[in-house]
C-alpha cells in the first residue's frame, strides 16, 4: 500500500525524540540547578518553554550559520530568563553555564521496534532521514540511543536554521534525501510538527501515538494516518 497518491515512497522522514527514541533519565530541572546555586527560581517568569523562546514554526536562521554562533545563542536565551527570574550579574554565568550542561544531559533508548523497522526499510532501498527540533549536537543524541549508522540523513532546526513546521527544516531534509515532497513520509507523535506541517508541504504523514501517551489522540487530518508504533511504516512503503 502506498501512503497517498500515485508517486511511490522513495524516502521516509522520522522525528527523533517520542518516535525513534524515549527519555530514560533527563538532568536536573531548572528548579533543582537554581536551588543548587542557592537561587530562587520564578516559574512565571522563566516560562514554560524548556528551550527558552523559541516555539515550533520559529525561523532563526541568523543563529544557525555554525555550532558555536547556535550555543551562544542557547546561553543568551538562558541569560535572559535568569535575569527575569532576579538573577544578578554575579551569579549569572555560573548559573548559566550549570542549566546548558544539564540541558544537555540526557539517557535515551529506542522504542523497542525501531532498529528493527529501520532495517528493513533500508533493506527495501529507501531512504531514511531524521528531521528533528534538536539541537546542534543530535548525532551524540542518536548514538546514544543505539542508533548510529541507521539513517542516511540527519537534520535539526538548529543546523536548518528553522523548527518543524517551518518549510525550510522540510526543503532541506527533503533536498538531502534528493526527493520530492510527493515521494516521502513523515512519521512523528506531535501534531503540529509531524503531521499538519509535513501534509502542507506535500508529503504524506504518520501520526504515532504510542500505548502510553496519556489522554486522547488530536483529530487526525485527512490525508493522514495513525498507528501505535512504527511496525506501520512498513505496511505504508509497501
Amino acid at each position: 500500500m502506498r501512503a497517498s497518491g500515485i508517486d511511490p515512497i522513495r524516502a521516509v522522514l522520522f522525528d527523533f525524540y517520542g518516535t525513534l527514541a524515549r527519555a530514560v533519565t533527563w538532568g536536573d530541572t531548572h528548579e533543582q540547578v537554581f536551588a543548587r546555586h542557592g537561587l530562587a527560581f520564578d516559574a512565571e517568569n522563566w516560562g514554560w518553554n524548556f528551550v527558552g523562546q523559541t516555539n515550533d514554526g520559529d525561523d532563526h536562521a541568523e543563529h544557525s550559520t555554525s555550532r558555536e554562533a547556535y550555543v551562544a545563542w542557547e546561553l543568551d536565551r538562558l541569560r535572559r530568563r535568569a535575569r527575569a527570574c532576579g538573577v544578578g550579574d554575579d551569579d549569572l554565568e555560573a548559573l548559566v553555564a550549570d542549566l546548558h550542561t544539564a540541558s544537555k544531559t540526557y539517557t535515551l533508548k529506542a522504542y523497542d521496534e525501531v532498529v528493527d523497522v529501520l532495517a528493513e526499510l533500508r533493506r527495501r532501498g529507501l531512504i531514511l532521514a531524521i528531521c528533528s527540533n534538536w539541537d546542534w549536537d543530535i548525532d551524540r543524541a542518536v548514538a546514544g540511543a543505539g542508533l548510529e549508522g541507521l539513517v542516511d540523513v540527519v537534520v535539526t532546526s538548529a543546523r536548518a536554521g528553522a523548527r518543524k513546521p517551518h518549510p525550510r527544516i522540510f526543503r532541506h531534509t527533503l533536498q538531502r534525501c534528493y526527493v520530492a515532497p510527493p515521494e516521502a513520509l513523515f512519521v512523528g507523535d506531535t501534531m503540529y510538527a509531524d503531521v499538519e506541517g509535513p501534509l502542507a508541504y506535500g508529503m504524506s504523514a504518520l501520526h504515532v501515538w504510542r500505548d502510553d501517551m496519556v489522554g486522547e489522540p488530536p483529530p487526525l487530518p485527512a490525508g493522514a494516518h495513525r498507528a501505535a508504533d512504527l511496525r506501520a511504516v512498513l505496511d505504508l512503503t509497501a
